[in-house]
């Protein structure tokens, strides 16, 4: 028994000390205990308040059972930091907005059912819209950057030909012909440009090659293999020679849920949109690794700085000094060997050549 008593001490006294680490290391040092969600907060920035790493926030969030939809955070819900077997976890308690609601008349009826029985019903929802994680407008500009193609995806695509009015340049509310072979249930067309080719820095592989969108048109009228366009929206000048490809289906999310991905995964930063050559939050990088590479829309990396090259004067040799964890960011856009991400927090400037690595 006397053998077992100090085994058992020690056990717990490691535990213990094993918990402490783990919330110095989860939870920033200067944390507060309780916050009061107001309007326009995000679950992002609510996190970033208690927690080093943001996008840790599913880990330690602590589902009430007794709370409906338990991840909707409304203002003036209140977060609390509690600990659960020594462990830290984030809490919630709903304040009054969340519970105040709304009813309005919800009717099936149907265009013809002139002799159908109506059966009255109400639809309720909260008065107060919830706060997301990471809100679409943080990145809508972003969104429709354009689109990486195959080489000769552009080349083949129908072309402006000449504007109605002998323009060569076209605006909003201008109208213009096309030539080529036409989708003909397709109405609405975006105008592109060739962008950057993608090269691999690595491998040298080309992943892909951009089509960098500039406007937005309507069909008006089709003769045989010309098209007359209306312009609806322009990025940048549109002008005779750009292709035209129907709009893109694909899912857009209203909200992005930041969360590690599931493969290793290991790249570096291609290019930096914009034109600019440091990096700093909200700038959007292109990365080597994408859809094959198991990244998706919302899955998070750590940026490590680059180290730079430090002269051995013993040796007299040059060595590469280890890269250091200087960011965050999230993939909202991915294609097969590429992808788009938006930088969501950095300690210091960031460059094309850093390494992502998982957080």
């Amino acid at each position: 028994m006397k053998k077992i008593l100090p085994s058992l001490m020690l056990a717990i006294l490691l535990s213990a000390t094993a918990n402490s680490l783990y919330a110095e290391e989860v939870l920033k040092a200067d944390h507060p205990d309780r916050y009061l969600v107001k309007q326009g907060d995000t679950l992002w920035e609510i996190a970033s308040m208690f927690l080093t790493d943001a996008w840790m926030w599913p880990e330690i969030w602590h589902v009430n059972p007794d709370i409906e939809n338990p991840h909707l955070i409304f203002p003036g819900d209140e977060i609390f930091l509690t600990y659960i077997e020594g462990e830290p976890q984030l809490s919630l308690q709903r304040g009054d907005a969340s519970r105040t609601l709304s009813m309005s008349p919800m009717q099936k009826v149907r265009a013809g059912d002139r002799n159908l029985k109506l059966d009255p019903s109400v639809r309720i929802s909260p008065l107060v819209s919830a706060i997301p994680a990471i809100p679409l407008d943080a990145i809508a500009s972003m969104l429709t950057t354009g689109r990486i193609v195959e080489q000769d995806t552009l080349s083949r695509a129908p072309h402006i030909l000449a504007g109605r009015a002998d323009s060569l340049i076209f605006g909003p509310g201008d109208e213009f012909y096309a030539r080529g072979q036409w989708d003909e249930e397709t109405l609405v067309y975006g105008i592109f440009r060739e962008g950057n080719v993608y090269q691999d820095p690595v491998t040298n592989e080309v992943l892909g090659f951009e089509a960098r969108e500039v406007g937005m048109a309507r069909v008006n009228n089709r003769t045989e293999d010309i098209v007359t366009f209306t312009m609806l929206s322009v990025k940048e000048d549109v002008r005779i020679g750009d292709r035209l490809m129907a709009t893109e289906e694909r899912r857009v999310e209203s909200t992005f849920y930041p969360k590690p991905p599931t493969d290793d995964v290991s790249g570096v930063i291609m290019t930096v949109l914009g034109g600019v050559t440091q990096v700093g939050r909200n700038d959007v990088v292109v990365l080597n690794r994408g859809l094959s590479h198991g990244l998706d829309v919302g899955h998070v990396l750590a940026v490590h700085k680059l180290g730079p090259l430090a002269r051995d004067r013993i040796n007299r040799e040059l060595v590469q000094l280890p890269s250091e964890r200087a960011g965050i960011l999230m993939i909202f856009r991915s294609f097969e060997k590429m992808s788009y991400g938006l930088v969501l927090q950095t300690e210091e400037p960031l460059r094309v050549g850093d390494v992502v690595l998982n957080p």
